[in-house]
């Protein structure tokens, strides 16, 4: 798109995703578009504030290709945050806001960030983070000012700007992922990328009338992000209620009052859920949870189905590198127990080690599509090991049925090798939570001198729930095969749990 400012023309991308924002409030207009805390914020409002915070940013100094951390809690300044950035031609990075100091330090210096936009909360961590970060030149935060920080309403008395020019294949977030094995990495989408993404997800999901959202998700990780990417390609006007992080309670009164339709949510959160009471609450209006981020339970998936009558688990799956996505269920004809089929667009094959599933039909999921990430941030070596011949290579284990429906089995590293056979931690994981006191159950592998690898169970109890660990043991052994089932089952107050609610597996293995 060309457009034209005083005597510049400027050239926006056809995939810009700022100009996808743009596009998305001149087709649907202004109306009640996100609930957060007790009230309805306007889309016009939103869509001004971020036309005058991106001319604030560039008068402070924020350049074109500028990497900017935004570390927040759930609010509405997040993602006008975000949209501000795109439009002001930097890219973002998103950092979860429960990151201790050293690993945004981590993140603040190896994206060479400009600049973060924080809340108040979290100055402290940031300031402690930014200490040796040369690079970093501004502290934004969102209703402070102090010495040393920038009030980031403040900007918002620039005058507003067009989208500042930026090309399809350049840099719009900048994600950190993979830090629960070693440091974090950046995995480096351009705006095609996410976009293509998003429109692909867009196709794959679309239910006519279900226009009425919660989100509980973290809008700073992939499935947060893309979830945002996907209403601005939304065909209808959707109303969104946003949390500023997941409660129990506080989602089931929200699902409640506000009539909503529809919930992106991770496994962990679901079977949190199972723990309430469910029936206390009129959930009639919810018609669809749309799982991802980590493979859900059976087991939980069929329990959310029959204590609320109506719902519809649609699990999809995908990672940070592939834009978020690979693949959902279809509304349509959604199979339990499997991701769906691939989005459109996305070519998905299986690798067993000869270019094909092996003899069991498994192999690791490789994917090829224009969502794809450009590669990791200054790691040419590792990216060259994960995109080979154009395929990003998951490291996921899968295996499509005769329908064509993706399952994911486990993750390649988190393989457990005992005495020689294969025991992939979820078979044990979605065995566990059958047993009616298991709420949640992480299952790790330790070394042992005879069988090489020992299993490990930890499990969360439902509460007020009883049972002995030794009962758990023979519990197992009777529904897992000999080699299999965990010698070792122990009880936490709390399975450990990643910011964005998957199992902490890294955290567990300190505990083996």
């Amino acid at each position: 798109m060309i457009r034209t400012k005083g005597t510049h023309t400027v050239t926006v991308g056809a995939h810009n995703l700022a100009r996808l924002t743009e596009a998305a409030f001149e087709r649907h207009g202004d109306y009640e578009s996100t609930y957060f805390e007790g009230q309805w914020l306007r889309s016009g409002d939103s869509f001004e504030r971020t036309r005058r915070l991106a001319g604030g940013l560039v008068e402070l100094g924020i350049q074109p290709g500028d990497r900017v951390v935004v570390m927040m809690a759930n609010c509405p300044e997040v993602v006008i945050s975000y949209i501000a950035l795109w439009r002001a031609g930097a890219a973002i990075t998103p950092a979860i806001f429960l990151l201790p100091p050293d690993e945004l330090r981590h993140v603040l210096a190896d994206s060479e960030a400009r600049a973060i936009v924080t809340t108040p909360e979290f100055l402290g961590t940031v300031r402690a983070a930014a200490e040796g970060v040369d690079t970093l030149k501004f502290i934004l935060v969102a209703g402070q000012e102090e010495d040393g920080v920038i009030r980031l309403e403040s900007l918002e008395d620039a005058d507003p700007i067009d989208i500042v020019s930026r090309a399809d294949d350049d840099l719009a977030a900048l994600m950190y992922t993979g830090g629960t094995t070693g440091r974090a990495k950046g995995v480096m989408l351009s705006h095609e990328n996410l976009w293509y993404c998003g429109k692909a997800s867009e196709e794959a999901s679309f239910i006519p009338g279900l226009n009425r959202t919660l989100v509980p998700l973290p809008l700073a990780h992939s499935f947060g992000l893309i979830v945002t990417i996907v209403g601005a390609h939304g065909r209808e006007r959707n109303q969104s209620a946003l949390m500023r992080w997941f409660d129990p309670v506080g989602f089931l009164t929200l699902v409640q009052e506000l009539g909503i339709q529809r919930t992106p949510m991770v496994p962990s959160m679901i079977q949190i859920l199972l723990t309430q009471p469910l029936e206390d609450y009129d959930l009639s209006t919810w018609k669809v949870i749309n799982s991802g981020a980590s493979p859900l339970p059976l087991d939980a998936a069929q329990e959310i189905e029959r204590r609320v009558p109506g719902v519809k688990i649609l699990e999809g799956y995908g990672c940070t590198e592939s834009g978020a996505v690979i693949s959902v269920q279809p509304h349509a004809a959604p199979k339990l127990g499997t991701v769906g089929k691939p989005l459109p667009g996305y070519e998905v094959r299986l690798d067993g080690g000869d270019g094909g599933p092996d003899a069991e039909g498994l192999g690791e999921v490789i994917v090829r599509a224009k969502g794809v990430m450009q590669g990791y941030w200054k790691s040419p070596d590792v990216t060259a090991e994960t995109i080979v011949d154009g395929w990003l290579h998951t490291g996921d284990i899968g295996k499509f049925d005769e329908d064509g429906y993706l399952s994911i089995v486990d993750r390649k590293k988190d393989l457990i090798i005992r005495g020689g056979f294969n025991v992939f931690p979820r078979d044990i994981e979605d065995a566990m939570v059958e047993h009616p006191a298991v709420a949640l159950c992480g299952v790790v592998g330790r070394p042992d001198p005879k069988y090489g690898e020992e299993v490990v169970a930890y499990v969360q109890l439902v509460p007020g729930s009883e049972v002995s660990e030794p009962d758990l043991v023979a519990w197992a052994k009777q529904r897992l095969g000999g080699y299999k089932y965990p010698r070792e089952v122990h009880i936490l107050e709390g399975v450990p749990l990643t910011p964005v609610g998957k199992i902490d597996r890294k955290r567990l293995r300190t505990l083996s």
